[in-house]
């Protein structure tokens, strides 16, 4: 403190310090913040009055930006009138469907077109049924990188359009007019390189087709199981990423022949085959599947994957890992997870395991990294689970066990853990390097079980 008093007197240091920064450097600080909050800052000192007409971003939310004086479409509009910015890099806007005109609101997107948009974000949320037709009228920006819809939103393409520069897509829990309309959408972009959909209780589309050649990342999450909805009809020569999550459709194809990486969970309504037939050339799994509802396939089907992670707690879920295991010859590390584990009682549904009559080639020569998260200690399937992996991995190095806490009302549990750790530890091991963990796992907590 007193060295700053010194300099300050020497005129070294300056009175306002934020005033001495980089204009450009403002401008990027103000990107981070609410429209509304940008646009007070006009009041700070006379340089910064027109400063905020410069921040390349707008974002408004409707439930925070009304005032007495002004409704939230003046609001909108009155900044769009005084923005100066050349190059507008992202327009986001909130509203309901009591705030603004639809017409409004295809105005400030043609506006924001015209400063050469990379990024629109427009999230409706409707008082009633009403919904928001996003026409193909607004498919026009070739500047424009990233587009996302939430809720309230009706996609009517009757053909394609372009555009050119569209690397990501996200649709949130919006309509489509017909099937139509979303091969449309998705024909129009040429460069799409990440496609993410959420879909509930809709009924608009009987199959809902991802043709797109350029697409590397996908992600669904899909919770509509209605009888006019077939399901997903996949083609992405370079996809390198895909999740799946909550799919209860019936159909599902798959043509992803450069698939490096995909999750698949909570999918427990598929019966197609092809969602385990396809991948062929996947390096890391992570599976959440009902071996009781999958047709396998036959062949070596995992022949590049090195890493498996599965979640436990669905019915015979061993049965799947043991298919897995046995046509997956270069796997290196096998995590299984029990995600939903309940601490009042046992939710596994019964079940027997059985050994593979030979053993996989992957345990023989391959798996080094073992690791079992929120380890049940009283189950029988899962100490032979255990136990045969680590009689038969021959090149196993790490081997770690978590468990979840026990309360001081369980204490009667504790008897129990021990014991079964001194089995497993006393586990004559195919592999002499074989480094045995036990640990509390410190992430869980009773929310994890709800």
């Amino acid at each position: 403190m007193e060295q700053e008093q010194r300099l300050r007197k020497r005129g070294v240091v300056n009175e306002d310090r934020l005033n001495q920064l980089p204009e450009a450097l403002i401008l990027k600080i103000l990107c981070f913040l609410p429209t509304k909050t940008v646009v007070t800052t006009s009041v700070l000192s006379k340089q910064w009055r027109s400063l905020w007409k410069l921040v390349p971003n707008l974002e408004f939310n409707s439930e925070d930006c009304e005032s007495e004086d002004h409704s939230f479409s003046e609001i909108v509009s009155k900044s769009f009138l005084s923005h100066k910015a050349p190059v507008l890099e992202s327009f986001r806007l909130l509203f309901g469907s009591e705030d603004v005109s639809f017409v409004d609101v295809g105005l400030w997107v043609g506006i924001a077109f015209s400063r050469h948009l990379r990024e629109l974000v427009l999230d409706f949320y409707p008082t009633g049924k009403e919904t928001f037709t996003f026409p193909i009228s607004l498919c026009t920006c070739n500047t424009l990188e990233s587009l996302k819809l939430v809720f309230g939103f009706t996609v009517d393409i009757p053909s394609p359009v372009l555009m050119k520069s569209l690397k990501t897509l996200h649709l949130e829990f919006v309509s489509y007019k017909e099937d139509a309309s979303v091969c449309n959408l998705l024909s129009s972009c040429p460069s799409l390189e990440q496609l993410i959909v959420y879909r509930g209780e809709d009924c608009d589309v009987e199959v809902f087709t991802v043709e797109v050649p350029s697409l590397q990342r996908l992600k669904i999450h899909d919770t509509n199981d209605g009888a006019e909805f077939w399901g997903y009809v996949i083609n992405a020569p370079c996809l390198k990423y895909l999740l799946i999550e909550d799919l209860r459709c019936p159909g599902f194809s798959l043509n992803a022949p450069e698939l490096l990486e995909a999750s698949i969970v909570e999918a427990i309504s598929i019966t197609n085959k092809k969602l385990l037939g396809s991948p062929t050339s996947v390096k890391r799994l992570l599976l959440h599947l009902s071996p009781l509802r999958i047709a396998y396939p036959t062949g070596t089907i995992f022949y590049q994957l090195v890493s498996l992670e599965m979640y436990t707690r669905i019915e015979e879920w061993w049965n799947l890992l043991t298919l897995v295991l046995e046509n997956s010859p270069k796997l290196q590390v096998l995590k299984i997870t029990d995600k939903y584990h309940h601490v009042g009682g046992n939710s596994l549904v019964g079940g027997k395991w059985n050994e593979p009559k030979y053993v996989p080639g992957c345990l023989l020569s391959h798996l080094e990294t073992f690791g079992w998260k929120r380890f049940d200690w009283g189950r029988e399937e899962e100490k032979e689970i255990a136990t045969y992996i680590l009689k038969n991995a021959r090149r196993l190095k790490k081997a770690n066990f978590s468990t979840i806490p026990i309360e001081s009302k369980e204490l009667n549990k504790l008897r129990e853990r021990r014991k079964v750790l001194n089995e497993l530890d006393g586990v004559v091991r195919a592999s002499n390097s074989c480094h045995l963990v036990f640990k509390i796992d410190a992430s869980y907590c009773r929310s994890d079980s709800s």
